[in-house]
């Protein structure tokens, strides 16, 4: 597993600056937000399109039932941030890190994930269909009833990931390991779930996509 994390070094050499009201910052900005960081902000309903953030942090934000859609995510940390609900439709994601943060019910749907970090993470409900996936890690992350629909998924990794009753389609698992996930009520297909990594409880419940019955 070598996923790049957000480069420290650009935080360091570079001067932080505090959004003060990221509302009125994005009013104002019609391309790139660089450099800052964003902090205890309890905002809901923002719509943002086209904007690019790069090298910012976002800590202890709760920015909720909102649209940020289209975006370009760039070194980018979400450190305990609440966006339930909120919509990140088409964006991009490059070296970013997910850390205890709540993203129940939201939409990652045509989203393109390089190199991103899911750790400590609440994203139950949460949407990733018709979206690329490379270097990603869901670590200690809960994706129950999660939705992974028409996706290209490669050196993906859950690492005692909660997939229970997650919805797996025309997206293929071939080569990753959910041996140490919890995968119970998952509702996958016989040829997506072709190859991938599971353990011996798991394939006994995994047996019925083959047709047959367990007598006991």
């Amino acid at each position: 597993m070598n996923i790049q994390k957000p480069q420290k070094i650009l935080f360091e050499v570079n001067k932080i600056d505090k959004i003060e009201n990221l509302e009125k910052e994005l009013e104002k900005t019609e391309e790139k937000i660089q450099y800052k960081i964003v902090e205890q902000q309890e905002t809901e309903n923002i719509e943002c399109y086209d904007i690019d953030f790069e090298v910012v942090r976002f800590h202890q934000c709760h920015l909720i039932n909102s649209k940020l859609e289209k975006i370009t995510f760039k070194d980018v940390v979400f450190d305990n941030c609440n966006f339930s609900n909120t919509s990140f439709q088409g964006s991009s994601f490059v070296r970013c890190q997910f850390l205890n943060c709540k993203l129940s019910g939201c939409d990652f749907t045509e989203t393109t994930q390089s190199n991103v970090i899911y750790s400590e993470t609440s994203a139950a409900y949460s949407n990733f269909s018709l979206s690329r996936l490379q270097n990603v890690l869901f670590e200690n992350t809960i994706l129950r009833n999660s939705y992974f629909q028409e996706d290209i998924l490669k050196k993906v990794y859950f690492e005692k990931a909660d997939l229970v009753q997650a919805q797996v389609f025309k997206t293929s698992l071939k080569d990753i390991d959910l041996s140490n996930s919890f995968i119970d009520g998952i509702v996958v297909s016989l040829e997506d779930i072709k190859g991938a990594i599971i353990n011996e409880y798991q394939a006994i419940n995994l047996i019925s996509l083959m047709g047959v019955k367990i007598k006991e």
